[in-house]
C-alpha cells in the first residue's frame, strides 16, 4: 500500500524534533495509511521560506508551526487555512476550554477566524540555579562583599550585583547568559521585557512609537552594558541564539537567565542537562523606577495549515491528534512546552519540572508584540537597533532615533497614526 506523505516544516529545536517524532508515530498507528515527514529550518529560514517567498501558498507542505509574531502578516495575506469548520465538526479533546484564553488570542482575528492551535507555549520567565543561591559559602562571600544577602533578584539593580558575583570564567560559570545573535528573535524580546519592566512601551495609544524615551534609553543601555562592559556573559553570547542559550545553561555554565520556561524543562532532562534537579524559576526582575512592573514576554507556536496544502483534511487530523491531553504531554516531556491547561496542572509533568506550577500565574502579567501585518517589519528594525547598539555600529540615542523614525515611517504609511496624532513629535 502506497502511504499518503504529510509534510510538516517547523523552527529547528531538538525538542521538537524528538516530540514531532512521537506524534508522528502516533499518528501514522491510528492511520497507517499516513506517514508525516518533518522538516527543520533555523528561525530566519523558516520565516524568510514560508512568508516571505510565500511558500505557504505551494504545495511543498501541509503543516506549519508558526511563531504567533508571523500570523497578522499571513491572515492579511490569506496564506493559511481557517479552522473554524473543522473545529466545529470535529473538534480536538475538550475544545476549546482546555486551554488558558491566553493560548487562544493570537491565533485568532477580530472577526473570530481562528487560524491554528498552539503546540509551544512560552511565557518568559527567569531561571537561576538554586544550589548556588543555597550554598552557606556562597551566602556569606556574597553578604559580605554587597552588604546584603544573597536572593534572587527582584529588580535589575540585584540582578547586575549577583550576575557579577557568580562570574567566574576560570571555572566556566557566567553570571548570565543572554541570545545576542540577531535572528529577530530574543534580542529583540529582551529589549521589550527590559523596556515594559520599566514601564515603558514601544508605542501609545495614538501608535507613536514611545520607546525612544527616558525610559527606553536605560533599557538597551543596560541590555548593551551586559554585553559590553559588565563582562558578565560568556565571551560567545552574541552568537547565541535562544536554543544554545537554553543548552548552555542547561550544562551548568550560568547562574541565571530568563528564556523561555521550556528551556527550565530541558534543565531536568538528563541527557541534556548537567543541573538536573537545582533550577528554580520565578518571574522577571523590574526596573527600580516608580513605574516599573514585573513583565513577561507571551508568544507562542501554533500548528497551522498552509493555503497551498494539499491534504488539508488529513492536516487537521494531525492537528486534532497533536492536541490532545497525551500528545501535549509528550510536547512537555519532550524538552518542549505543552500548551494545555491539562499539561500545565499534571502532577507528573511538575513533579518533572516544577515551573510548571506558576505557569498560569505568569500568564496574568504577560504582554506580546504589535498584533499587526506589519509587525515583523517593525521586528527586524528593533533586531537591528539591537545589534547595532550591542557591537558599536551605532550609540545608544542614534539607534533608538533610527529605529524610531523608520517605525513611525512603516505605521504612518499603514495608517495606524493620524496625521492630528503626530503634530509636535518630531
Amino acid at each position: 500500500m502506497t502511504k499518503k506523505t504529510l509534510s510538516l516544516v517547523s523552527r529547528e529545536f531538538v525538542g521538537f524534533e524528538k516530540s514531532f517524532q512521537l506524534q508522528a508515530d502516533h499518528f501514522a498507528a491510528i492511520h497507517p495509511e499516513m506517514q508525516v515527514n518533518r522538516t527543520f529550518w533555523e528561525i530566519h529560514t523558516l520565516y524568510d521560506r514560508m512568508v516571505t517567498e510565500q511558500k505557504v501558498f505551494s504545495a511543498d507542505h501541509d503543516l506549519f508551526l508558526c511563531v504567533t509574531d508571523w500570523l497578522p502578516e499571513l491572515i492579511k495575506m490569506k496564506g493559511l487555512v481557517p479552522l473554524n469548520t473543522y473545529l466545529e465538526n470535529d473538534p480536538p479533546e475538550d475544545w476549546p476550554n482546555g486551554w488558558a484564553s491566553s493560548m487562544k488570542q493570537l491565533q485568532t482575528d477580530q472577526d473570530g477566524t481562528i487560524y491554528g492551535i498552539a503546540y509551544h507555549d512560552g511565557p518568559e520567565m527567569f531561571l537561576y540555579r538554586e544550589d548556588l543561591f543555597n550554598d552557606p559559602n556562597e551566602q556569606e562571600a556574597f553578604a559580605g562583599k554587597y552588604g546584603y544577602p544573597l536572593q534572587v533578584p527582584s529588580t535589575w539593580s540585584q540582578f547586575l550585583d549577583v550576575a557579577k558575583f557568580f562570574t567566574r570564567p576560570d571555572q566556566d560559570l557566567y553570571g548570565c547568559v543572554l541570545a545576542g545573535y540577531p535572528d529577530g528573535h530574543n534580542n529583540v524580546y529582551d529589549f521589550l521585557i527590559h523596556l515594559w519592566s520599566r514601564g515603558g512601551e514601544l508605542v501609545d495609544q495614538n501608535w507613536n512609537p514611545s520607546f525612544n524615551s527616558t525610559i527606553g534609553k536605560e533599557a538597551l543601555q543596560y541590555l548593551v552594558n551586559l554585553y559590553t562592559t559588565e563582562n558578565v556573559l560568556p565571551p560567545h553570547a552574541r552568537e547565541m541564539d535562544s536554543v544554545a542559550t537554553g543548552h548552555y545553561f542547561a550544562k551548568g555554565h550560568a547562574a541565571m537567565m530568563w528564556n523561555w520556561c521550556g528551556f527550565a524543562a530541558m534543565a531536568e532532562i538528563p541527557e541534556l542537562s548537567n543541573i538536573v534537579g537545582k533550577t528554580k524559576t520565578t518571574v522577571i526582575p523590574r526596573g527600580d523606577n516608580p513605574e516599573a512592573r514585573h513583565m513577561s514576554l507571551n508568544i507562542y507556536w501554533v500548528l497551522t495549515i498552509p493555503e497551498g496544502s494539499k491534504n488539508k483534511d488529513a492536516a487537521y487530523q494531525f492537528i486534532k491528534e497533536t492536541a490532545s491531553k497525551s500528545m501535549d504531554k509528550i510536547t512537555s516531556q519532550c524538552g518542549g512546552n505543552g500548551t494545555r491547561l491539562s499539561t500545565w496542572r499534571d502532577p507528573e509533568i511538575i513533579e518533572s519540572f516544577p515551573y510548571y506550577s506558576m505557569i498560569e500565574e505568569v500568564h496574568k502579567n504577560v504582554n506580546s508584540p504589535l498584533p499587526i501585518p506589519e509587525y515583523p517589519a517593525i521586528n527586524e528594525l528593533l533586531s537591528t537597533m539591537v545589534d547595532d547598539a550591542i557591537n558599536g555600529r551605532e550609540s545608544i540615542d542614534r539607534a533608538l532615533v533610527k529605529a524610531e523614525q523608520a517605525i513611525r515611517e512603516i505605521l504612518q504609511k499603514s495608517g495606524y497614526i493620524r496625521p492630528a496624532s503626530v503634530g509636535g513629535e518630531e
